[in-house]
C-alpha cells in the first residue's frame, strides 16, 4: 500500500500522474453529458445519474420527526438537482434508534415525513419545471449494536471484542434471539408500507456498515437460523426482501439496498473478506447475495465497504483524521480505486441491476470526470454523493446547467461532520455551510470542553 497522502492537486494531470504512479484504475471523461442521461429503476426513471447518499443529519425532533434543518437540507436537495435523493436512515422503531435525534418513521412521525417529501419534490420542481421528479427513497434501518436511546440494550447479532469495546457494549449483553431479530423484520415490513403510504418512491434496507442487517452477514459465529453458513447469514435480507414484496401491493414500489460489499475485517467476523488475507475483498458470497436479491425483487444496490467507527478510510477516503480513529493505512487514492472496483464488478456481473456508488468526494471537483467514466464505461448506474451533498448541494445542478462544478464548493474532506456526529452533535458542512453550522460548531466545542 502506498503513504497516505492528502489531497494536493490543482488539475486534472497532476492527479492522472498520480494515480498512473500508484498504478491504479481510476479514469475521467470530461463530456459529462454522460451523467444527464435518465436512468430506469424497475418501473419508475430517474432524471439524471446522481444520487445523494443516505447521510444522517440527527436533527430530528425527540419523537422522530424531521426537524427544521432536516427540511432545510432536502429542499436544498431537491433544488439541488439530483435524480435520486435517498433520505437518511430512518429508524422503525425507538429501540432500534442510533440517536436520539434520529428520524423515526411511525404513526405519528408519518405526516411530518410526507410533509418533508412534499418539501423536497416542491424545491426540486422550482428550477427544473413540473417534469423533473427525482426518486426518492427512504432507508430503514435498525442500529444493532450502535443502538442509542434510553433504556435501550445494544442489539447484538454475535459478539465482537473489537466492535464492542469501541462501542462501548457492556459485557454482560447477550446476542439478540432469533425472536427478537424475526421482530425488526417485522417493523421493518410496516414501516415499508407506511413509505409507500406517504409517497415515497421506494425504500432502501440499510444492510451496510455493521447495523444489524450488515452485522448479520459476518455472523458465522452465531447458532440458530440467522448465522452460521450463506444461507443463515443471508437470511434477514433474503425474507425480508419478498416479505416487502409481499407487503406492499403496488408493483412500481421500489426495494433497495445499500449494501457492504467488503467490511474489512478477519474471519470469523467479516464479509465479503478474504479468509486468509483480511484486507483483500473476495465478492464471491456478496455477489451470490446479489444475484439471489435481484430474483426475489430488488430494484436497486447502493454500495459501500468498511465501518466508519473502525476503518473509516474504507468508507470514505479523507484529509483529516478524526481523533480516536486509526490512522489510515494506505493512499486514499487506493479507496477510491477499490470502491469504484467493487461496484464495477457488482454492475458488470449483473447489467440489468442499476447500481448506485460512491468513492467520488475526495476527487473534489474532478469526481464529476471520474463519475462520467463510471457511467460511460457500465460500471455503475448512478454516481453516489455523500459529503458532497452536504457541503455543495446544487452540485447536480450548476453541471447540469453550466457543465461544470464549482472548485470553491466542494467536500474537502475534513471530517468534521462525521466527526461531530460521532460526538452526539448535529451535523452539515461545518467548512463550507458557515453561516448555519458555524455558530452550532463553536456550541457544540463548548459543550464538549465543559463536560
Amino acid at each position: 500500500m502506498a503513504q497516505y497522502e492528502s489531497f494536493t492537486f490543482s488539475t486534472l494531470d497532476e492527479l492522472r500522474q498520480k494515480i498512473e504512479s500508484l498504478g491504479l484504475d481510476i479514469s475521467f471523461n470530461e463530456d459529462l453529458s454522460v451523467l444527464a442521461a435518465p436512468a430506469a429503476v424497475g418501473e419508475r426513471t430517474a432524471p439524471n445519474r446522481f444520487s445523494t447518499l443516505p447521510m444522517e443529519g440527527r436533527d430530528a425532533l425527540p419523537d422522530g420527526s424531521p426537524g427544521e434543518l432536516t427540511f432545510r437540507r432536502y429542499r436544498r436537495y431537491g433544488a439541488g438537482g439530483w435524480g435520486l435523493i435517498q433520505f437518511e436512515a430512518c429508524a422503525v422503531w425507538q429501540g432500534g434508534r442510533s440517536s436520539d435525534r434520529q428520524m423515526w418513521l411511525q404513526p405519528s412521525t408519518e405526516k411530518a415525513i410526507a410533509s418533508l417529501l412534499d418539501a423536497t419534490r416542491a424545491a426540486a420542481r422550482e428550477p427544473f419545471g413540473p417534469s423533473h421528479s427525482p426518486l426518492c427513497l427512504l432507508q430503514l434501518q435498525d442500529a444493532g449494536r450502535y443502538r442509542h436511546a434510553t433504556g435501550t440494550t445494544p442489539g447484538l447479532t454475535v459478539r465482537y471484542p473489537l466492535l464492542d469495546r469501541r462501542a462501548k457494549v457492556p459485557e454482560h449483553v447477550e446476542p439478540l434471539s432469533d425472536a427478537d431479530i424475526e421482530a425488526v423484520q417485522d417493523r421493518m415490513v410496516e414501516a415499508a408500507v407506511r413509505a409507500e403510504k406517504i409517497g415515497f418512491d421506494g425504500i432502501d434496507i440499510k444492510s451496510c456498515h455493521r447495523y444489524l442487517a450488515s452485522d448479520l452477514l459476518s455472523a458465522h459465529l452465531r447458532p440458530g437460523k440467522f448465522g452460521g453458513d450463506f444461507d443463515g447469514r443471508t437470511r434477514f435480507l433474503r425474507e425480508l426482501t419478498e416479505r416487502i414484496r409481499g407487503a406492499v401491493p403496488n408493483p412500481s414500489f421500489l426495494v433497495t439496498s445499500r449494501m457492504n460489499l467488503f467490511d474489512g475485517f478477519p474471519y470469523p467476523y467479516g464479509w465479503g473478506c478474504d479468509r486468509s488475507d483480511p484486507p483483500v475483498p473476495d465478492m464471491s458470497e456478496p455477489l451470490r447475495l446479489v444475484g439471489i436479491l435481484e430474483g426475489l425483487g430488488l430494484n436497486l444496490l447502493t454500495t459501500s465497504t468498511g465501518t466508519p467507527y473502525y476503518n473509516p478510510w474504507l468508507v470514505r477516503p479523507f484529509d483529516r483524521l478524526i481523533p480516536g480513529n486509526i490512522e489510515a493505512p494506505e493512499h486514499p487514492l487506493e479507496g477510491v480505486a477499490r470502491l469504484f472496483a467493487l461496484t464495477g464488478t457488482v454492475q458488470r456481473a449483473y447489467p440489468d441491476l442499476p447500481t448506485a456508488g460512491s468513492g467520488y468526494t475526495w476527487l473534489r471537483q474532478f469526481g464529476v470526470f471520474a463519475a462520467a467514466a463510471n457511467v460511460a464505461r457500465k460500471a455503475v448506474t448512478f454516481a453516489g454523493f455523500g459529503r458532497t451533498g452536504f457541503a455543495y448541494p446544487e452540485l447536480p445542478r450548476d453541471v447540469l446547467e453550466k457543465g461544470a462544478v464549482d472548485a470553491k464548493k466542494v467536500c474537502v474532506s475534513c471530517s468534521l461532520c462525521s466527526e461531530v456526529m460521532g460526538q452526539g452533535g448535529s451535523t452539515g458542512c461545518y467548512a463550507k455551510d458557515r453561516e448555519v453550522y458555524g455558530p452550532m460548531l463553536k456550541e457544540h466545542r463548548a459543550s464538549r470542553k465543559e463536560h
